[in-house]
């Protein structure tokens, strides 16, 4: 998906960053298909029905418990395995990526402010328990917390009522070509993620003053 960005930088208050697939790698997605490939089941067909039921049984929105999706999930793809064992498969695999973390402080040292926005459940304050991940944003809006998912263009308005900032200066990265086209409608300057020399890039046509050291992610100090 392409987008036009005109010849100026717009001008930019808030930037939005999806968690998994941008600030970290696709744990969800890549687990559930490692356990259909495991369980001897089609990987694509384990991964969207499971995904699917996310939304479907409310798990997403926080209108249920994770032991009800996963019920949800043996009985509709004949996965077996306790919760946890199921869960580990996933867990493992949420890899936060540090210097993605090390350019949302960036943009906040450039006078930004930052927020998570991600279709998520109680897994995410697990992560952050674990990493500290949190620290980095000035809001973290979790599907799960909020009652909203970015399926739904509302969440992205609230987002932006809750972050006091008009669409229209409010930037959004996510990996999800169907999240970006929703927060595009709504007048919100989004990018779709597909690597970090592309969001480099995006980022510096969006909001030239951050400082990305030269030659990022490599040239930021460990």
């Amino acid at each position: 998906m392409t987008h036009s960005r005109g010849n100026a930088a717009p001008i930019i208050d808030v930037i939005f960053f999806d968690f998994s697939g941008v600030l970290a790698e696709e744990g969800f997605i890549e687990g559930l298909r490692a356990l259909g490939r495991a369980q001897g089941l089609d990987p694509e067909a384990t991964m969207r029905t499971a995904t699917d039921l996310c939304y479907a049984t409310g798990y997403v929105n926080g209108r249920t418990d994770e032991a009800a999706w996963w019920n949800a999930v043996r009985a509709a793809t004949g996965m077996t395995g306790s919760d946890a064992a199921l869960r580990a498969e996933i867990m493992t695999r949420f890899t936060v990526r540090p210097d993605m973390l090390r350019a949302a402080d960036a943009v906040r040292a450039a006078g930004l402010r930052t927020a998570i926005l991600s279709d998520h459940t109680n897994w995410l304050e697990e992560i952050d328990a674990a990493h500290g991940v949190y620290r980095h944003f000035d809001r973290v809006f979790n599907s799960f917390r909020e009652g909203l998912n970015k399926r739904d263009p509302g969440f992205f308005t609230h987002a932006a009522t809750i972050m006091g900032v008009d669409p229209a200066r409010a930037a959004f990265f996510d990996d999800n070509a169907g999240h970006i086209g929703r927060a595009t409608a709504l007048g919100i300057h989004a990018r779709l993620f597909t690597d970090r020399a592309a969001f480099r890039a995006d980022l510096a046509a969006l909001a030239p003053q951050v400082n990305l050291p030269e030659g990022w992610p490599d040239g930021w100090p460990e």
